[in-house]
Order: structure tokens, then C-alpha cells, then sequence
């Protein structure tokens, strides 16, 4: 199913366009768009519903036509008189973001004859559960305005303000942590601290999770709260944030979402390094969909009057 991506050179002239977007398994998305211009010259004037009706009436064509020669395929290729072979419309779509196989979102409009407004999403990142909810919200209403239209400046301005909340603390630690879970904390202790010692020794490749779980536990200990707050214990759901350089020289710090205590909620608001949350968690995600749209994201306030400078 993948070579229908690539234009078939033995079937093809050299120049000619591949109008195949994407491809599954069993399912193949084709850009209608060329031929419904060509068959309807004043396209742009016309309903949003009526181009979803004209569309489907395209798709509705081309399956009849495909399984009718199904016919001719199943005799000459594989000589057998009769088949089960069929092509079948599932859905129109408006318009669809691509980014790897099994990661897209796709806006459907109508789905096998019924009239939907649905935003289907499979697969991408901000989906995931160890994704931060408010920063998945954010990424699913940018994806949405992009699918319904939405310019750059537009999406430009959602970013700026949204990096401007993190920075300036509108958003809690709390909401921008990474969820994870534990699953192998005791698995990567080397040594428990001694005597006048604050920090457990971890082994060599710990992951930034379990390393911030860890150290969570070593800080309610040393400071005397673990008689009214809860240690974090293997195969607990955690949340962690990215340490600016502190005291204790700590780069992640781990904790409990329903029982943080006063003490370590001041550490972190007071350490908390706010851009590189922004950076490792939202901005590499945003970088890769600006990517896939041919925009380029900038979110450096002086670099359009730098370019425009005369």
C-alpha cells in the first residue's frame, strides 16, 4: 500500500503529480481538490456543504469505477472468476494533517453518507498520556484552527502567548509537570545516603523520571516531612519539572500531584526552570508540526523587524 505515495514511473510521465496524501494498510486519502477545480471552475464560490456533497459525489465515482475493475484484475492477475474485492468510500474529509504512519488528524465532514463535524486525531504526541493536559489542550486547539483555516500569524500569536504564560507563572508547576509513572525506582539505587548525607546515589543510566522520584523522596526525608507527607513508591503515577541551578544542585525534581508539600511547592516555584519546560515539552512538538506545514516558527519578537529593516 505504501508505494501508492510514489508516483509509478512505469505508468506515469516523469513530471506527472502524485495526488496520494497518505496511506494505510487498507485505506488510502486522496487530494480531490485538482480535479474538483477542474470539473467545477467556480468551486471557491460555492457552500462548504456543497462541497462536501460534490466531493463525495467524486469519491462515490471513482469507488464504483475501482471495484469494476476489480472484475478484470481478479481474472487476469489471479485467475479467479469471482472475488470479494471492493473499494469503498468511508468518509469526506475537509481538510487533514498528516505526520508519520498511524499519526494524523483528519476533519471529517461526512462519514459513509452521514453528515459529521468530527475532528478525528490518531497516534500524535499531544494525545499521549505523559503529555501535560493544559499543553495538549493548547496543541489540539492550535491543530483544530489549523484544520478550519487558521494563518500562521494567527497560530504565531497562540504560541507567544502561550510561552508568555509559562514563563511569567499564569500556568502552575503543578499543570506543566510531566506525568509518568514509576516503574523501576528501586531497581536504580546504588546506595542509600549515610550518616550526614542528603541524596540517595543512583546508578549510572537512571531515567530523568526516576532520578526526580528519588531525589523527591530524599528531600521529605532530609526536611523532616515524610511523617505527614507520602514517599513516592514504585509503580506510583508521578509528575516531574526541570530544576534551574540550585543549592542542592538537583537538574529534575518529582511529585505527587495530590500531596506536594508547602516546602517543596516553594523550592519549586522558587527553581523551577520555566523555559525548559517550555522548551523540552511543547516547543521540539510545535517545531515538528510548523515543519510538516512548510511554516517556519519564530518566536523571536525582533526577528521580523530585522528582515524588514531598510
Amino acid at each position: 500500500m505504501k508505494h501508492l505515495e510514489d508516483t509509478p514511473w512505469m505508468i506515469c510521465d516523469e513530471n506527472d503529480t502524485n495526488y496520494c496524501a497518505y496511506s494505510d494498510t487498507d485505506s488510502v486519502y486522496l487530494h480531490s481538490e485538482p480535479i474538483l477545480r477542474k470539473l467545477y471552475p467556480n468551486w471557491d464560490e460555492l457552500p462548504e456543504g456543497q462541497q462536501d456533497e460534490l466531493l463525495e459525489k467524486v469519491a462515490l465515482y471513482y469507488q464504483d469505477h475501482i471495484t469494476s475493475y476489480y472484475d478484470t484484475l481478479a481474472k487476469e492477475c489471479f485467475n479467479i472468476p469471482e472475488h470479494r474485492l471492493e473499494m469503498k468510500t468511508e468518509c469526506v474529509i475537509r481538510s487533514a494533517y498528516f505526520r508519520k504512519t498511524r499519526r494524523y488528524a483528519q476533519w471529517i465532514t461526512k462519514q459513509e453518507g452521514i453528515v459529521k463535524e468530527k475532528l478525528d486525531v490518531k497516534g500524535l504526541e499531544f494525545k499521549k498520556a505523559n503529555f501535560p493536559k493544559i499543553l495538549g489542550k493548547f496543541f489540539h486547539e492550535a491543530l483544530i484552527d489549523v484544520l478550519k483555516g487558521a494563518t500562521q500569524s494567527e497560530i504565531d500569536e497562540r504560541v507567544k502567548d502561550m510561552k508568555a504564560k509559562i514563563l511569567k507563572g499564569e500556568i502552575s508547576l503543578s499543570e506543566l509537570g510531566n506525568p509518568t509513572g514509576v516503574k523501576k525506582l528501586n531497581q536504580y539505587i546504588e546506595r542509600k545516603p549515610k550518616a550526614g548525607e542528603m541524596f540517595t546515589i543512583t546508578k549510572k543510566g537512571a531515567p530523568v523520571n526516576t532520578k526526580a522520584a528519588i531525589v523527591y523522596n530524599d528531600l521529605i526525608r532530609f526536611w523532616g516531612l515524610n511523617k505527614e507527607h507520602s514517599y513516592i513508591a514504585q509503580g506510583d503515577k508521578i509528575k516531574y519539572i526541570y530544576l534551574k541551578p540550585n543549592p542542592y544542585q538537583i537538574d529534575a525534581l518529582g511529585f505527587l500531584d495530590f500531596d506536594i508539600p508547602d516546602k517543596i511547592n516553594e523550592f519549586m516555584e522558587k527553581y523551577a526552570d520555566r523555559k525548559k519546560i517550555f522548551e523540552s515539552i511543547l516547543l521540539n512538538k510545535l517545531e515538528n508540526f510548523y515543519d510538516d506545514l512548510g511554516w517556519r516558527l519564530n518566536l523571536n519578537p525582533y526577528m521580523d523587524h530585522f528582515f524588514n529593516f531598510k
